[in-house]
């Protein structure tokens, strides 16, 4: 009877331990550059360490993430490619784009193009397509919906005649990065999503962007240290000069667009704050 009693005991405390343990998740994340240097820290000369997903999932260990950020891509391109790109069944889908279409300047959209699924010509219309696809895959999935950042003078590291203004000024064809980001938050107020805006809430901003931006003096030739407003719309020619951004620089961002370490830690912590309840 004893051993019965014991037996018994010990199931209810198996059970009242295994109760507690969250049931394992899988977590696509799609992205652009900012996604992809997750896995992939060497292509930014090791500047960071680890990306936000790497930084989550250590936060909660029971979420596993597939990466399915790709360097350069648009929401455009994501709907466009879709198919070919092995998104598979996931318990989570984020979607984190946006920067890029606002830099080729792509129409951002409105409701309207979302609701009537009018196609890939417009932001709003490529998210609706590829929204469409993830609940296809899985119409249970929890979805995240992230927002560009804001961005200062972008500077590829490894050829500096790849480079971009930041969100301070319009794209080539007048719009502001911002109204990207009030599409994303439109249809995530619709779709019921979870909206991670970094735009808005992250801390990332103009004035913390990078400490300063190296830039050669009109008069003397001689390189001074400029931070923000200081540098705004100051000349710069990647011709014949430094690169802006020596790793003294680095603050939210390597290299005035992607993330630094403390740029990836803002990000986490939004999205654990909403992740940590699955």
């Amino acid at each position: 009877m004893n051993s019965i009693i014991k037996a018994i005991t010990l199931a209810f405390i198996l059970l009242s331990c295994t109760s507690f343990i969250p049931p394992r998740l899988t977590w696509v994340a799609i992205g652009d550059s900012i996604t992809y240097l997750n896995d992939h820290p060497n292509e930014t000369n090791n500047r960071i360490t680890k990306g936000y997903m790497t930084m989550v999932t250590e936060r909660l260990p029971h979420i596993a993430y597939i990466n399915q950020g790709h360097n350069g891509w648009t929401a455009g391109g994501i709907a466009d490619k879709f198919d070919k790109l092995n998104i598979v069944k996931a318990d989570i889908y984020s979607v984190f784009l946006g920067t890029n279409d606002w830099w080729q300047g792509r129409e951002p959209g409105n409701m309207k193009d979302y609701l009537s699924a009018s196609g890939n010509a417009t932001v709003s219309g490529s998210f609706r397509i590829i929204i469409d696809k993830l609940k296809h895959l899985n119409p249970n999935a929890r979805f995240i919906l992230i927002t560009p950042m804001q961005r200062g003078d972008f500077v590829y590291l490894n050829n500096s005649h790849n480079n971009a203004w930041g969100s301070y000024r319009p794209n080539k064809n007048g719009h502001m990065l911002e109204a990207i980001v009030r599409v994303i938050d439109s249809i995530a107020r619709y779709e019921k999503f979870a909206l991670i805006d970094l735009y808005h809430k992250s801390g990332i901003t103009m004035k913390n962007m990078v400490r300063f931006k190296l830039l050669k003096d009109s008069v003397t030739g001689a390189l001074q240290k400029e931070s923000w407003p200081a540098y705004r719309d100051k000349p710069w020619n990647p011709a014949n000069e430094a690169y802006p951004y020596p790793p003294e620089a680095i603050w939210m961002t390597y290299d005035g667009l992607h993330p630094s370490d403390e740029g990836y830690k803002a990000i986490t912590k939004m999205l654990v704050k909403v992740m940590k309840r699955y």
